[in-house]
C-alpha cells in the first residue's frame, strides 16, 4: 500500500495505471484486486480496467466476470481485497480416531511401510505420512546391532545385579575404591584411519577424496591390564602365541596379587580389595575359582552378557587405542613400549571419573535402560 501511495501521486493517466498494475506481481490474485480497486478509485470503467489487466498480466489476467464482481463489491464500500472466508471441507482423516487406528497398526507390526499402513486405513500415502511424523511423532529407524539379545531371565538378572552393586556403592563409601578391575585386549601396530579422521575441506569444483580400504595390521600384542580408582595396578603382555586359557590366567592372577601387595599395601593387609573381571570362560573356570577361594580373594559379580559394563571396555582400552591410532608400529616391542607409556600417562582423576561413570551405568541397568 505504501507503493500505491507513491504511485497514485504520479498521475491518473492510462500509462500510470498500467505501470501500477504491472509491478504488483508477487501474488497475482491479490495484487490484481488491489489494481482493480486502484482503477475503481480513480474512476476507470470496467472495460478500461479489464484492458489494463490484459495488458499487464496477459493470459494470467482475471476474467471479466470476476472483475465485474469485484467492481460491485467496491461500489458497496468494501475496502478489503482478501477473499471471503470459507467454511471449508471438514477433514475426514486427521482426527483422534484415525490417530488411534494408525497407532494400533504400527504397534502390531512396526515393519510396515507407509503405503501399507495407508491402504489399511483407507487414506492417501501423504496423509498417512503426516499423521506418523507430525501427529504421532514417529520416525522409521534401522535396528541397532548389539553383541547379543538377552533373554528375559538374563535381563532380569542384569538389572538385579546392577541394582545390588549400586546399593553397595551407596552404603559403603570405600566400595568403589576397593575394586580392582581388569581385562585383556589386542593392541595392533596399526589401526585404519576412521572415516571422520579422513575428512577434509574441498571446493565446489574439487574432486571428492578417495582412499583405499585398509585393515588392522597383523602385528599385534595381547595386553592384560588391571586398575582401580587410583590408577594402573598391574599390566603385562601375553607371550607370542599364548592364548588366554585358565592355566595362563591363574598365573596372571598370581602376578596381580603381588602387584596389589606392592602398590596397594593398605588394602592388601586389610584384605578389602575386590577383583572384578568379565564372564569370559577363562576368567570363570573352576581352576580360577579354586585359586581365588584358596587365597581369600573377594570377587565382584558381573551381569551376564554385558560387555557395556566393564570399565576396561568403555574407558581404558578405547582411550588407549585412540592415542595409538595416530601412529604406526612395525615391531611388537614398539607396540608394548608405546602402550605402556600411554597407560601410565593417563591422569589419576580419569580413573576416578571412570568408576563414577561405572556407578551411573549400574543405575541405568537397574532401571532397564540401554547403554550402547
Amino acid at each position: 500500500m505504501a507503493a500505491f501511495a507513491q504511485l497514485a501521486a504520479v498521475g491518473r493517466g492510462s500509462n500510470t495505471c498500467v505501470y501500477v498494475i504491472a509491478i504488483l506481481t508477487m501474488c497475482e490474485s491479490t495484487e490484481q484486486r488491489i489494481g482493480i480497486r486502484f482503477c475503481f478509485k480513480i474512476g476507470k470503467t470496467t472495460t478500461e480496467t479489464y484492458q489494463l489487466l490484459q495488458q499487464a498480466y496477459g493470459e494470467n489476467a482475471m476474467g471479466l466476470t470476476q472483475l465485474l464482481d469485484w467492481f460491485r463489491r467496491f461500489k458497496e464500500d468494501r475496502t478489503s481485497v482478501e477473499s471471503d472466508p470459507r467454511s471449508g471441507r471438514p477433514s475426514t482423516w486427521r482426527n483422534e480416531e484415525m490417530f488411534a487406528r494408525v497407532r494400533t497398526i504400527v504397534r502390531n507390526n512396526r515393519r510396515l511401510r507407509v503405503r501399507e499402513i495407508a491402504d489399511d486405513c483407507g487414506i492417501s500415502v501423504v496423509s498417512c505420512d503426516v499423521i506418523l511424523t507430525d501427529d504421532l511423532h514417529m520416525k522409521r529407524v534401522c535396528a541397532k546391532f548389539v553383541p547379543r539379545l538377552l533373554t528375559d531371565d538374563q535381563r532380569e538378572q542384569r538389572q538385579t545385579i546392577a541394582g545390588d552393586l549400586f546399593e553397595r556403592s551407596c552404603e559403603d563409601v570405600q566400595f568403589l575404591k576397593n575394586i580392582v578391575t581388569g581385562d585383556e585386549s589386542w593392541v595392533h601396530g596399526y589401526y585404519p584411519e576412521a572415516k571422520q579422521q579422513s575428512s577434509r575441506w574441498k571446493g565446489p569444483t574439487s574432486p571428492r577424496p578417495k582412499k583405499g580400504q585398509q585393515v588392522r595390521s597383523k602385528t599385534k600384542v595381547m595386553l592384560l591390564a588391571f586398575f582401580d580408582s587410583d590408577g594402573i595396578v598391574h599390566h603385562e603382555y601375553a607371550p607370542d602365541g599364548q592364548t588366554i586359557n585358565k592355566e595362563f590366567y591363574v598365573e596372571v592372577l598370581r602376578r596381580l596379587r603381588e602387584s596389589v601387595r606392592r602398590k596397594r599395601p593398605e588394602r592388601w593387609w586389610d584384605g578389602d580389595w575386590i577383583l572384578h573381571r568379565d564372564s569370559a570362560p577363562a576368567h570363570t573356570s573352576h581352576l580360577v575359582q579354586q585359586f581365588l577361594a584358596k587365597h581369600g580373594t573377594a570377587q565382584l559379580q558381573q551381569p551376564p552378557c554385558s560387555p557395556d559394563l566393564p570399565p576396561c571396555d568403555f574407558l581404558l582400552f578405547p582411550r588407549l587405542k585412540k592415542v595409538l591410532k595416530e601412529h604406526r608400529f612395525e615391531a611388537p616391542e614398539d607396540i608394548k613400549r608405546n602402550s605402556t607409556k600411554t597407560l601410565l600417562d593417563i591422569p589419576k582423576d580419569e580413573f576416578a571419573k571412570c568408576f563414577q561413570q561405572w556407578q551411573k551405568r549400574w543405575v541405568k541397568c537397574s532401571c532397564g535402560s540401554e547403554l550402547c
